[in-house]
């Protein structure tokens, strides 16, 4: 489409005023029904940046098992999760459990979610036939379906899922083993003898989860439901069912308003750091690209106000994880445009029109742009399915960031760099024109690059090992990954969160020798929840009387006021094994993804290596480090994922390029990976200082907790560039070498035998 000056004007004007309205929307917000829509500081912040509510529950039983106490856990994060992603659910002491539900104060309607009983009953649709049974009782749901209850939870002893192999086809089956009770297995043969052939459906809180046909009588109270598709959904239906046969009984014990972990100076620093960050980049795009870097600045800043408005709109919880979510995409935006600038200058270097190199440039650059991004959505998506906590809210920020930046790049920016040539800028000068540059051989000193990421792997392997020798742990891990002591502690005066983190704090850390301190006030006194390791007999001694001699802890009621009590991991080993499989499950479909698109299973082997080369290289920063290694190590890892990935497809996609149409026996494959890298080079060099830039700013100005999460990624970004450009291409051409040799050894071996 031709773009005339004057519907260039018209469109310019129109998008910029879009851009102005949405800005507006997003900074001040519209009122719709008496509430304020649309405003960022109306994002859903969570118990680090915000705070929110917190249960405190007593286990009323005298005996319970630690599967029970798990499955209680686990509904009633899931209970909650309907109001935030990023729910702490923890043990405290010996007989209470801890719900911490960020971003949310409204503390009657979270309790009224989480007091339901929860109910698991096998029912059949009742008659009329069933009027007057007293045998069996009926139970009506909420939208007037009336069941007849064969048996409940009190019927049910326990569920296991099960994985079974077939002799005679090797297939493998995946079933929940049901055991019942004495009553229960009473109950259940009438039950199977009166519906034999027919199903019987599983009933939770008003849902049927699942509907097994009965097959045979069952009198011995051990039944087998068949049908799971993945041995996960065995062990999600056993753990629904043994949640419902619960003896758990729970009482309110406390409830409390409470503030942000990290304090308002979290906040603003990261806003501010934000901001210079973006103003960084969208400067270095015009110092770089000239008109084409207004045009990418323009659609930034539109992306940015997009990505606001959407996390509003969704409700979702916004996170130290979240806001890595966040920064990877946003390196992904500048990422897009970098690559299409970067070919129209190529393509005016090539003696192009600007109007063709425009038009020629967003073509080859969309195939790396719609790689490069589809691939880590794919991860975001399996984050989103199989992750939980803050595994699912960075992937659900990451996912949303991903479509974003591509809708602005690829449409956004296309519009703006049409319209600005429609206005008149038709001269190269002002798009900037790729100067040649001497191919650099990469590949003569890969050897070299190689022998340097094993040292710096292996030294990360052997500071674990020396760590853990010495009884200090592989890893410092967090509170949230071993839990701790947790004390309350009120003070004769109102401090708030960013007074305790900048006095109170840093004086534990000197006491307990260990900077993994969480405070959390209750909001309407001047009591301290504060969250350490797990402290020493005179350690809690020498904390006490810091507290009170320094600080000005009350002491009224002897020891009362400062409550101690042990505190399990909030990150649960469940989670931790979801985070695990999530991540192993995004890189496989990674994988397979780069095999398919690339034809060559050689491109994703390299790509996967790479990507572990760079995780082991972030793991042994945390070793060597000993920054703590809580739920933000977690989101450091998956922005490494997506960021390397995302580099790595850019030069395998030029190489793909170069090698299109060449038959293999004449292709000097040393020169086209070499001509690729060097090629791809400044989009390299350009996209890992903008991501830089951004993540610096934010560890500069962060405070010390957010210092901790920014510094690995700035190691995880110099690790992924740094694989990208020296060791993705060196794995590449060593796997792939031998074939091209072969074909061109074939070629001149038929020239030999022609010539004679």
């Amino acid at each position: 489409m031709k773009f005339s000056k004057g519907r260039s004007i018209v469109l310019l004007i129109v998008t910029v005023v879009v851009i102005a309205a949405l800005g507006l929307l997003s900074a001040f917000g519209v009122n719709i029904n008496g509430k304020n829509k649309g405003s960022a500081k109306n994002i859903i912040l969570g118990l680090d940046l915000r705070g929110g509510v917190s249960f405190t529950y007593k286990i009323k039983n005298d005996k319970y098992s630690k599967q029970q106490l798990n499955d209680t856990m686990k509904q009633l994060r899931d209970r909650v999760e309907a109001f935030s992603t990023e729910t702490d659910v923890y043990q405290e002491g010996d007989d209470k459990i801890t719900v911490d539900i960020p971003g949310v104060y409204d503390a009657k309607s979270v309790e009224e979610e989480l007091s339901k009983p929860g109910s698991i009953m096998f029912v059949t649709t009742a008659d009329a036939s069933f009027e007057g049974d007293d045998t069996y009782k009926l139970y009506t749901t909420a939208d007037g379906t009336r069941y007849k209850v064969w048996i409940d939870g009190d019927d049910i002893a326990d569920a296991q899922a099960q994985a079974q192999t077939s002799k005679e086809t090797s297939a493998t089956q995946y079933n929940v083993a049901l055991t019942l009770t004495k009553k229960g297995t009473v109950k259940f043969a009438d039950a199977t003898k009166t519906n034999l052939g027919q199903p019987i459906s599983i009933l939770y809180n008003d849902v049927i989860i699942s509907s097994p046909k009965v097959n045979s009588e069952i009198t011995d109270g051990n039944a087998i439901i068949e049908g799971q598709e993945t041995m996960k959904d065995a062990e999600k239906l056993a753990s629904t069912i043994r949640i419902g046969t619960l003896k758990l009984d729970l009482e309110e014990y406390s409830s409390k308003v409470v503030s942000a972990k990290l304090g308002n100076d979290a906040i603003s620093t990261s806003l501010i750091a934000g901001a210079i960050g973006v103003g960084i980049v969208i400067l270095f795009m015009i110092f770089v690209y000239r008109i084409s870097g207004v045009a990418a600045g323009l659609a930034l800043i539109l992306y940015t106000i997009l990505e606001l408005l959407v996390l509003n709109g969704f409700d979702l919880t916004l996170t130290l994880p979240g806001i890595a979510g966040i920064i990877l995409s946003i390196g992904m935006a500048v990422d897009a445009n970098v690559i299409i600038y970067a070919r129209i200058k190529e393509e005016l270097a090539a003696g192009r029109t600007v109007e063709s190199a425009i038009k020629t440039g967003f073509k080859k650059a969309t195939s790396a742009i719609v790689d490069g991004n589809v691939t880590t959505f794919i991860a975001a998506l399996v984050l989103m399915w199989k992750g939980s906590g803050p595994v699912k809210g960075f992937a659900y920020t990451l996912a949303i960031g991903i479509a974003l930046s591509m809708f602005t790049a690829m449409v956004i920016s296309r519009l703006l760099a049409n319209c600005m040539y429609g206005l008149g800028f038709t001269d190269k000068k002002f798009y900037g024109v790729a100067k040649d540059r001497k191919v650099i051989d990469f590949l003569s000193k890969r050897f070299i690059w190689i022998a340097i990421s094993i040292v710096l792997i292996v030294a990360g392997f052997v500071t674990m090992g020396v760590n853990s020798a010495r009884n200090k742990g592989a890893f410092n891990y967090s509170i949230e990954f071993k839990g701790g002591t947790t004390t309350t502690v009120d003070f004769d005066k109102n401090y708030s969160i960013d007074e305790f983190n900048d006095q109170i704090k840093p004086e534990i850390a000197k006491l307990i020798e260990s900077n993994d301190i969480q405070g959390q006030k209750e909001t309407g006194s001047n009591k301290y929840v504060i969250k350490t390791k797990t402290m020493t007999e005179n350690e809690k001694e020498s904390f006490k009387k810091l507290m009170i001699d320094k600080f000005g802890a009350k002491l009224e009621d002897g020891e009362s006021n400062f409550e101690s009590n042990t505190i399990s991991s909030s990150f649960g080993k469940q989670m931790q094994k979801d985070a695990i499989f999530a991540v192993i499950l995004a890189t496989i479909c990674m994988l397979v993804y780069i095999w398919l698109r690339f034809s060559n299973i050689k491109f994703a082997g390299s790509a996967v290596l790479a990507l572990i080369h760079d995780i082991l290289i972030v793991i042994g920063f945390y070793a060597i480090s000993r920054i703590s290694v809580g739920t933000t190590f977690i989101a450091c890892v998956l922005t490494i994922l997506g960021y390397s990935i995302n580099a790595t497809i850019v030069i395998f996609d030029r190489i793909r390029e170069n090698l299109a149409g060449k038959e293999m026996s004449q292709v000097d494959l040393k020169e086209v990976v070499n001509s690729s890298i060097t090629s791809t080079l400044t989009r390299s060099i350009y996209t890992s200082f903008t991501t830089f830039a951004t993540i610096a700013v934010l560890y500069v100005l962060g405070v010390a907790a957010v210092k901790d999460f920014a510094l690995p990624i700035i190691v995880g970004i110099v690790a992924g560039g740094y694989s990208s450009v020296f060791v993705t291409g060196s794995l590449w051409y060593m796997m792939s070498k031998k074939k091209y040799e072969k074909a061109a050894n074939a070629r001149n071996k038929g020239k030999k035998s022609k010539n004679k």
